[in-house]
């Protein structure tokens, strides 16, 4: 028996040491998904700056956005609630691209969020998740929809 239990706790430290590991190494970004990644790093830039410039370069006509409240915004309304001139730090982190076809990429991220309150609501979650659908039209690259998710929702 005591054989027993010393064999069962040596299985459960190994099972537990390599839990959450994996045993692919991560591959490094294709060219593609890095000029990808840099666009979404152009936007993340141009939001933290209310750049309506980088917008206007940047944004598909159609362009549609899901805020964290979860309404839909599309067109000149998307364009303008992209940027945010309340915003005071958005640091990105597990940034992932994923192709969705020829001509258009998928843009995934987690982000510490950090903004002015607003009036009679406080900030919007500090956690939040990205993605973005980056599309190709012509030679260019643009930001078809952009959607923030909460992540944890205690903080709101």
């Amino acid at each position: 028996m005591k054989n027993f239990a010393v064999i069962f706790l040596t299985c459960c430290a190994t099972a537990v040491s390599g839990w959450g590991q994996t045993s692919d190494p991560a591959k490094p970004p294709s060219p593609l998904e890095q000029a990808v990644l840099a666009n979404e790093k152009n936007l993340i830039e141009a939001k933290k700056k209310d750049d309506d410039e980088v917008f206007k370069r940047i944004l598909s006509e159609d362009f549609a956005l899901v805020g964290i409240d979860g309404k839909l915004l599309e067109g000149q309304e998307a364009a303008d609630n992209l940027g945010d001139s309340d915003l005071v730090e958005l640091m990105p982190y597990d940034m992932k691209a994923v192709s969705a076809g020829e001509c258009a990429m998928i843009v995934t991220y987690d982000a510490v969020v950090r903004e002015a309150p607003k009036e009679d609501e406080g900030p919007p979650p500090r956690y939040q998740h990205f993605s973005s659908v980056w599309v190709k039209q012509a030679d260019e690259w643009k930001l078809k929809f952009h959607q923030a998710t909460a992540t944890h929702w205690g903080d709101w």
